[in-house]
């Protein structure tokens, strides 16, 4: 491991790209501490660590994908989350609506109308997230020492910018950096908050001795859940295709045996933010309705984390959405169709109707347990703070995309040590030389 490492930083350019990334990151960690003007960062801290289970409640939840800025209320308290609100609008809108499937095939140009159309898309969603999140600040008690006009129109204007800047690092990222810039800044986010969870365990084993077996095993646990999620995550079915031979000229092209690749979880952590979404928008809703008592308070309380009927909605929501989205993805008839037309067929298939069947079929089959397996992660937190009285939050969507980034920026980092004639971290290869 050390030896790769060090590999890594005798590339030039992997250097270059490296070094660049993790200044980005710095930067972005940099302006979370920098608060909203006009609010009292202190008393809103106080209010989140008096609100019950911490990491657990509604505003938690929505807290661990900006690594703590909304706590802070730092101009970054938004996060990257309205970019990729839109950006998901976007690509769903992509294989549904014609204009942008049209955009979506027009290659680099519709490419670009399309980054311009989720970017204003982002300034929506930020502007009504802003407005929302002012008028909630301003409703706590001593957070707003001078609530008022002023107040709301800086604090709407102040939260929009951050979300353009944190969009531009994660752009800037991507470009001349390593990895996905965007998915890298919600897991510097996401990791950025389990040192402070450590040293709180640590804390609490030095109150409490007879707390130790219970942090042990929890370290255990979460050793193996990250595993089985990386298991999960890679997972796939490889479904067998031959393509015939074709003679054009004097040359030949076909006759060789490749595979389509079916991926137990095709949709990655998108269900999981989706059912998210669709299950806050009323509870949001009924905090803010929720002060005085009645249906309002029972409904919030229904749709808050631990809750029966919350759980029951979150499951069934990101199982609905796996399949949903996955069908937006794959589609196996258009699958089929470009088989016949490259002279391409799976065998023991019959070519077109047949063959869609097929890969509807194993992708019906492979996506029920990669969705169960899923809502089960996103579960764990509350069985890790209930069971074990974890005092941070561990896995649901953070995990997912932690490890999902992880092996993303590690596959990018390895194509880069190969290209050199390096070893990996996978260790697939010998050394075969040194780069020049």
């Amino acid at each position: 491991m050390l030896k790769t490492i060090t590999n890594m930083f005798r590339i030039p350019d992997l250097k270059k790209k490296i070094l660049f990334t993790a200044l980005f990151l710095v930067l972005y960690r940099m302006g979370s501490f920098v608060p909203i003007p006009g609010v009292d960062a202190s008393a809103l801290r106080t209010f989140f660590e008096s609100a019950k289970d911490g990491g657990n409640t509604l505003f938690g939840l929505l807290d661990l994908f900006v690594g703590g800025n909304f706590e802070r209320a730092s101009v970054f308290a938004l996060g990257i989350m309205p970019y990729i609100t839109a950006s998901i609008v976007i690509q769903l809108l992509g294989s549904i609506v014609p204009y942008f499937e049209k955009l979506r095939k027009e290659g680099a140009d519709g490419q670009k109308k399309l980054n311009q159309i989720t970017r204003y898309g982002t300034v929506g969603l930020a502007a009504f997230n802003a407005v929302t999140i002012t008028i909630w600040l301003n409703g706590l008690e001593g957070v707003i020492p001078s609530p008022g006009v002023v107040f709301h129109f800086t604090g709407i204007i102040t939260l929009i910018t951050g979300t353009m800047i944190v969009m531009w690092l994660g752009e800037q990222i991507t470009e001349h950096g390593i990895g996905n810039g965007i998915s890298l800044i919600i897991f510097a986010g996401i990791i950025a908050r389990y040192p402070e969870g450590f040293i709180r365990m640590f804390q609490k084993i030095a109150a409490e001795p007879t707390y130790a077996w219970k942090a042990v095993l929890a370290i255990v646990l979460m050793v193996a859940v990250t595993a089985a999620v990386i298991f999960v995550t890679e997972g796939m079915r490889k479904i067998p295709v031959q393509y015939a031979k074709r003679i054009v000229g004097r040359k030949v092209y076909g006759g060789q045996s490749t595979f389509i690749p079916l991926r137990v979880n095709t949709a990655g952590v998108i269900p999981i933010i989706f059912a998210q979404s669709v299950l806050m928008f009323p509870a949001t809703i009924a905090a803010f309705f929720g002060t005085g008592g009645g249906f309002w308070v029972t409904l919030q309380r229904l749709l808050s984390p631990g809750a029966w009927l919350y759980t029951l909605l979150y499951v069934t929501l990101i199982v609905f959405f796996a399949y949903f989205y996955t069908a937006i993805v794959l589609n196996p008839t258009e699958m089929a169709e470009n088989m016949v037309k490259y002279g391409g067929h799976i065998p023991g298939k019959k070519p077109g109707k047949k063959t869609a069947e097929y890969i509807n079929k194993v992708l019906t089959r492979i996506t029920l347990p990669g969705a169960i397996f899923f809502a089960f992660i996103a579960l764990l937190p509350e069985i890790m703070s209930h069971r074990f009285d974890l005092p941070f939050y561990f896995g649901g969507t953070g995990l997912i995309i932690v490890v999902g980034v992880a092996l993303d920026t590690l596959q990018q980092i390895e194509s880069h040590l190969v290209m050199r004639h390096y070893d990996g971290f996978m260790k697939k290869g010998k050394l075969r030389g040194r780069s020049r």
